[in-house]
Parts: C-alpha cells; structure tokens; sequence
C-alpha cells in the first residue's frame, strides 16, 4: 500500500513517530495509522483543492457574484454527501467488521445493500435539483445575478448525486478492507481529472459555472465506474488488485443489512445533514452582511476543507481499525488504536492549521480576478479564524471514528447539532445584526469544533461505545466468545 516514497506520507509518519518517542501514543498503531490514513488524507486534499480550484477559476472567469453563486448552491450539492455519507458510514461499520472476523459472503451483501440504498434515495434528488433550481437557490438570497448563477450550477451537478454518494460507497468499502490506497488512487485521480474538465469547459468553452458544473459530474462517473468494476471483478487494469471481490449478481435487498445500515448510517447521514442544513441559515445571515462577505465566506469554507482533510484520513483509519479489532472481539486494542489516533490527529491538525495561517493572504489572492477585490481581507480574518478552530476538528473527528465503527452513531450526530444550531448559528446572527459584527463570524467557527469536540470525546472515554458494537458484530465473532 506504501508503494512510493509520498512526501505527505513521511510528514505524517515523522508527526506519528515523534509522539511515538515522547510516549504519547505507541509506535506500531502509529505506523498502521500512518498506512491507513496518509492516502486518504491525499484524496481529501485533492477533493478539496478541487473545490478550491473551482471557486478560483469561477471568481476569476466570471467574478464575485458566481462565486456567491456557486457557494448558495453547495448547502444542495451537500446533500449527496449526507445521503452518501450516512450509507457510507453504515457500510464501512459493517465491512471492517466482516474483514476482520473474515465473514465474506456478509460483507458482500453489506456493499451491495449499500448500493442499492444509495441509489434509492439519491434519484428523487436529482430529479428535484433540475426542475427547480431557481426556486431552491431563491430561499437563500435575493441577489438576481447570484441566484441564476447558483441556479444554473445546481441543475446541472445535480446529476452527479447519485455517482458521488455511490463513490462514497466504493472507497469506504475498500478502507474498511484496510486498503486505502487504492481509494485514494482513484479518488485523487478523479478530482484531478476534474480539475482539467473544468479548465478546458470553464476557460477552453466558457461555459462559466455550468462547465465547474459538468466537470463535477463527468469526473464523479469515472470515479464511480472505476469502483464498480474493480470491487466487481477484484482488479481493475493499471491499479492491480483489489482487498475484496464483490459478486454484483448476488442479493441486494437484504432487510436484516438493510435495517442495520439504516440503523448506522442514519446518525451519520443526519450528522452530515447537519453541516449542509446549517448552510442555509448561515448563508442567509451572510446574505445580510452582503455579496463580498459572502465570497470571502465561501473562500475561507474551501480553505477550511482542505485543512480539514487530516480528518478524513484519521477518522476512517480509526473507524477501520477499531472496526476490525473489534470484528475480533478485541476491546482492549480497539481502545488503544482509538485513543492514539486522537493525540495523532491533534498534533497534525495543529501543523497545518499554522502553515496555512503563515500564507493565509496569498493563498486568498488566487480566489479573485483583482488583488483589490474587496472579499480579500474579509476572507483572510475567516481564515485565521478558521485555523484556531480547526484545531478542536482533529479531536472532534478522531473521536467519532471508533464511535462510527462501533455503530454508536447518535453522539456525534447530536454533537455536530448541537455546536452547528445552539453555537455556531446564533453567533453569526449577533454578528450580522448586533455591533459583534465579523467577530460572530470568527466566534462561530470556534463554536462548530470545540462543542462536538468536547462532546465526542466524552463519549469515547465513557466506553459505551463497546457495548453497542455487540449488536453489529458479524456472526461468526460473536462465536468466538
């Protein structure tokens, strides 16, 4: 899995290795970690910069009011990774569990329930987003030129839905199988493929945000087909092999996989829901403040998931290896890898939250067509902000991660609520409205982290999550008693 010398994998490894020699987490869990989470990280910063890129080149191809425009649209485009998300999660309980305790016809029918749930519910999305974008993006502003851009976006990256939350699927399936390298392969590849569809339809056709729009979809097919027929037939050319095979004629409707899938994924789903619902009031408050505090918002939200993306790699690396400790029965290591794995995040979140505070103004500069664009210094103070928050995201993630595998999703969910609704909200509201001003704004990203933060890790230290993992054990360990 470690085929090349990659530099961020050796960051990583130094970061892990260092706690390592001051005793704060042990050396072996540190480099399993390291191996897990490094490729998915990579998939997360290229998904990221994806997004990033396509704002940059929208702001500079178009201007301020297609970058508002575009990020009305996001809250929408969210919901795939909700819908996706919330599957995802449940599938990757399931899978790492069944790996672990090596129960392969289940995990089988875990993939391909997962298939079929996301398919069943990402549809009637789709078809909503083409025949009434105006409408949808008109709930959120009442800025004529940011709505029809905004409008124009959504109609046409609400085909890619369906083929985004089945990506989802595929690359939880292969972290659960403790491979995810070949995710990232295939993740990473598509968003860089994205990014050249979207220079050569944005620049090369001008086709503006529609064409960010169909570089979305076209790449998200690729990506989807490229899991469907390596899972399928256990290679795929140029990639090599695959950790699993999955027969794709077997059965999909399973209502006992269904009901545990839904039963997982759910809290998971509607924990993801609740980033994507909070965008809506959000970006009405920040509606109110005007059109370039609502690019610079957008701005600072791309740079916020690039830096995020350390998140990704631990919180799956933890989900998986937790899952499949405890798919042995193994609580005792299940913990250890747990507990390491936030001291893990926590150091790595703190090393890249102080780089991009270091070149915060220049990475802001590349989002607009003037180095005087006024959105400029508004997205530079988010961003700041943003990197003291960011912070607390590293033990807020990693600490969901054995929750996840465990099945103990309704914690985070309540979490991620609860920092989105009763603290990060009402402080932009203050801020919008009251002489708080941007300071609101700077308040609530810190409240989005430090509440799912303190509340997640509660839960993790109170061990409960152990104890509902029994239910979600596969057949064969729960004969291993």
């Amino acid at each position: 899995m470690t085929r090349f010398p990659n530099p961020l994998r050796l960051v990583i490894l130094y970061i892990g290795l260092a706690l390592a020699r001051a005793g704060l987490i042990d050396r072996d869990r540190a480099v399993q970690t390291t191996i897990l989470a490094w490729p998915r990280i990579v998939t997360g910063i290229a998904r990221m910069s994806k997004n990033a890129v396509d704002v940059a080149m929208v702001g500079v191809a178009v201007g301020t009011a297609a970058v508002a425009g575009v990020g009305f649209a996001g809250p929408f485009w969210g919901l795939a990774f909700a819908i996706g998300g919330g599957v995802a999660g449940g599938a990757i309980a399931l899978v790492s569990q069944r790996y672990g305790a090596d129960a392969t016809e289940e995990l089988g029918l875990a993939v391909r329930s997962s298939t079929l749930l996301i398919v069943v519910l990402s549809v009637p999305v789709t078809v909503a987003f083409w025949f009434v974008p105006h409408e949808l993006i008109s709930v959120l502003s009442s800025n004529e030129r940011a709505i029809e851009y905004g409008a124009t976006y959504l109609q046409v990256v609400g085909f890619g839905i369906p083929f985004a939350g089945l990506n989802l699927v595929g690359s939880r399936t292969l972290v659960g199988a403790d491979n995810s390298y070949i995710a990232m392969q295939v993740r990473a590849g598509g968003a860089l493929a994205n990014i050249g569809l979207n220079a050569v339809f944005i620049f090369g056709f001008g086709w503006g945000v529609a064409g960010a729009a169909l570089g979305t979809v076209l790449s998200n097919v690729v990506v989807t087909a490229t899991f469907a027929i390596g899972i399928s037939r256990g290679r795929f050319p140029g990639i090599g092999e695959f950790p699993v095979q999955v027969d794709p004629l077997g059965t999909y409707l399973d209502p006992g996989t269904i009901r545990d899938l839904i039963r997982i994924g759910l809290p998971i789903g509607a924990r993801n829901l609740v980033w994507t619902v909070a965008e809506f009031p959000m970006l009405s408050i920040l509606d109110i403040f005007g059109e370039n505090t609502v690019a610079a918002f957008v701005i600072a939200r791309r740079i916020w998931g690039i830096m995020n993306a350390p998140g990704w790699g631990f919180g799956l690396a933890s989900s998986s290896l937790v899952g499949q400790a405890l798919g042995r029965n193994d609580e005792a290591t299940a913990e250890a890898y747990g507990r390491d794995i936030i001291r893990f995040a926590v150091a790595t979140y703190a090393l890249s939250a102080i780089l991009i505070a270091l070149f915060a103004e220049q990475i802001v500069v590349l989002f607009a067509s003037d180095s005087t664009s006024p959105e400029i210094p508004i997205a530079v103070d988010l961003i700041y902000a943003a990197c003291a928050a960011v912070v607390f995201q590293g033990v807020s993630g990693a600490a969901a991660g054995p929750l996840d595998a465990s099945g103990d999703t309704r914690i985070p969910f309540a979490s991620q609520f609860l920092g989105m609704f009763l603290g990060s909200i009402p402080l932009a509201y203050l801020g919008a409205t009251t002489a708080l001003g941007y300071w609101g704004l700077y308040l609530a990203f810190t409240a989005e982290t430090t509440i799912p933060a303190a509340i997640n890790y509660w839960r993790f230290r109170t061990d409960k999550w152990k104890s509902i993992s029994e239910a979600y054990r596969p057949d064969v360990a729960a004969g291993d008693d």
